[in-house]
């Protein structure tokens, strides 16, 4: 069997150390329950046959490149942990930081009257809810909301439907619909908050990212043409000018290379009060935008 340190350098052509390190605690910890105090006291020599044939497939996947979580079925979000498999995204902290935003608003009622909140009534709806992790996420942390998570993937909605069972998010449903055919709903009045964290990255921006992203997430969740990086943006906040009540709020995670375009395109469908927000990395990364 190896040791620790053998199974994290086994991984370091495609890992620097440290996050070597940390990917095979994780392993470690979520697959056979070792603390770091177990991993100094050489535990891992301590496995069966059969958990090291298993551990060993793990490392095999790892160094194919494959993201830990995917590996391991889970990702962390906002304090819980879903479940993820190659069918959707990998949640990330920029995502978790807009959910906190949009729970802080709610919390001093930005686009929700006394009356909604005193009757339980707060509509949330969430577009190209991949996992669920945003909409499981506010319809557990927002007192008496009622969340709606929209996807057109098959394998996404019941993945999120399998995390609204898994966290026992009641208040959560998760159902069909086609984001970029969104004017063909009448939904006028319906939502106190809309949020979507939609496709944005451009198809020339492939060439900056990290190759385990390229190879293992669903592009259909990643990628929107060069000659249209707005084609959700816009569609979704079409169908909120008039979905919205009157007073409520649209959240967008956004590419911070178009936050001035997704900006002048939201003003000219009259939202008004248009913010943006840094992420923990300095990017502009958030923008909410209310409708009058």
């Amino acid at each position: 069997m190896k040791t620790y340190q053998q199974l994290w350098q086994s991984i370091t052509p495609l890992y620097e150390a440290g996050e070597a390190q940390a990917i095979v605690r994780t392993v470690l910890d979520v697959k056979y329950g070792m603390t770091l105090t177990d991993i100094i006291c050489g535990k891992v020599n301590e496995l069966s046959a059969d958990e090291e044939r298993k551990l060993e497939e793990i490392i095999r996947r790892l160094q194919k490149g494959e993201p830990v979580q995917y590996v391991l079925g889970e990702a962390d979000f906002a304090g819980r942990t879903f479940h993820v498999e190659p069918g959707v995204l990998i949640p990330r902290p920029e995502t978790a930081e807009l959910c906190e935003w949009i729970e802080k608003d709610a919390t001093e009622n930005k686009g929700i009257t006394e009356g909604e909140k005193e009757e339980n009534t707060i509509r949330i709806l969430d577009i190209c809810t991949g996992s669920g992790c945003i909409a499981i996420t506010l319809g557990l942390d927002i007192g008496g909301s009622e969340v709606t998570g929209w996807d057109i993937s098959e394998e996404a909605l019941k993945i999120a439907q399998g995390n609204v069972a898994l966290l026992d998010a009641g208040n959560v449903k998760i159902e069909y619909q086609d984001a970029l055919k969104l004017a063909e709903t009448s939904d006028a009045g319906r939502w106190n908050i809309i949020v979507s964290n939609p496709p944005y990255i451009c198809e020339k921006e492939k060439a900056d990212m990290e190759k385990n992203v390229l190879e293992h997430e669903p592009g259909i969740a990643l990628f929107v043409p060069d000659e249209e990086p707005l084609k959700f943006y816009r569609a979704i906040a079409e169908y909120a000018s008039s979905a919205l009540k009157s007073g409520g709020e649209l959240y967008f995670e956004i590419n911070p290379i178009y936050e001035k375009e997704t900006r002048e395109m939201l003003e000219g469908l009259d939202f008004k009060a248009i913010d943006t927000k840094e992420d923990a990395f300095g990017k502009q990364r958030m923008m909410r935008a209310g409708k009058s």
